[in-house]
């Protein structure tokens, strides 16, 4: 009597499996919600409560999205970063205090009008500043992540009190556009202008950098890089450029997340970012190195879990996030969606 032979998974097997696993990450976003409804029950609060979730979310995502790739593409460990997050809110913010007659017209227009503005400053001014720390400060260190460590949070360190001989050592209180100002009610709940106005600016950066990343020439040069990029460079590509590039871009987003957060917060100091580089490599780490889909999942996670924690166990919301990132990192050790570098 032989025995049965082993059963081999089939091809339709094998990529249903993998269909299931590559879906898991996106459907913790909805479950952690419809949770969030369960345990708070008032739709309203509930309502409120995700829509600033979202929006925390989404800034955090913004702020991170550059990081993902920098620690993805170049295996930099940048926590100069934070840096680059309060530079861009202080710029951000001093073109706007510049602008108070645009800011403070009841002007849909001008008040977007000066909002870009500031935004553009902070982006330029944060990508300048980028290119000139991966030239004076990342570049000798490249492949020495202790090294790398060390010399950032030297510049981080240094960035900040330039801040302070700038702007001087006090934090700054700021309002938003008149505008932007207030709520809507919706089914009963109040939602802030301005979270909605982080929503869909996030989802849009989302959608762009997607298309950038798998639309075109130099996202397929940038995803390459990240897998392989000793291959690309044995193609005649330049990598050291595409470093360069989306470090800079890496940069500009962080000053774009700087601005944003300030006016979240309505006030902005020197160590602004510094505090903020704890959520964006949590978000970082469990979304999985390079990965702009799972930094995007993890943010949402973080400002989503953050705000519900917080409504419903004030004390817990501290360490709510670790929490997180342990569980997911137990379930995922590389992360939700990892980019498999290629050996």
């Amino acid at each position: 009597m032989t025995a049965a032979p082993d059963h081999t998974p089939t091809f339709a097997e094998t990529t249903l499996a993998e269909r299931i696993g590559k879906a898991a990450p996106v459907l913790l976003v909805p479950v952690l919600v419809v949770l969030g409804f369960i345990a708070i029950g008032a739709p309203s609060s509930w309502l409120t409560l995700t829509v600033s979730g979202l929006a925390m979310g989404m800034m955090i995502f913004i702020m991170a999205s550059g990081l993902t790739l920098v620690f993805g593409l170049m295996d930099v460990i940048n926590f100069g970063h934070g840096a680059f997050i309060s530079v861009g809110a202080f710029v951000g913010v001093s073109v706007l205090l510049a602008l108070g007659t645009w800011t403070g017209a009841p002007s849909l227009l001008l008040n977007v009008a000066a909002v870009l503005l500031a935004v553009i400053a902070a982006m330029i001014v944060t990508g300048a500043l980028g290119w000139g720390f991966e030239r004076v400060i990342v570049r000798p260190v490249y492949g020495a992540h202790l090294k790398q460590i060390l010399v950032t949070v030297g510049g981080l360190i240094v960035i900040e009190q330039l801040i302070h001989v700038i702007w001087g050592p006090d934090e700054i209180f700021i309002n938003r556009p008149v505008m932007l100002k207030g709520a809507v009610t919706f089914a009963g709940a109040a939602v802030e202008k301005y979270r909605l106005l982080a929503v869909v600016i996030g989802l849009a950066l989302f959608v762009a950098m997607r298309m950038v990343l798998r639309r075109t020439k130099i996202g397929l040069i940038v995803r390459a890089g990240v897998e392989n990029g000793e291959m690309v460079q044995a193609l005649g590509y330049r990598l050291r450029l595409v470093f360069i590039g989306v470090f800079i871009a890496g940069s500009a987003l962080a000053g774009l997340g700087g601005v944003m957060w300030g006016l979240y917060q309505e006030v902005i100091t020197a160590g602004m970012g510094e505090e903020m580089m704890i959520l964006v490599f949590i978000v970082v780490i469990i979304g999985g190195l390079g990965s702009v889909e799972g930094a995007f999942i993890g943010a949402l996670l973080v400002g989503l879990l953050q705000n519900y924690v917080a409504f419903l166990e004030p004390k817990l919301a501290l360490v709510s996030n670790i929490a997180l990132m342990t569980a997911i990192l137990l379930w995922r050790p590389q992360g939700m969606m990892p980019v498999v570098k290629a050996k």
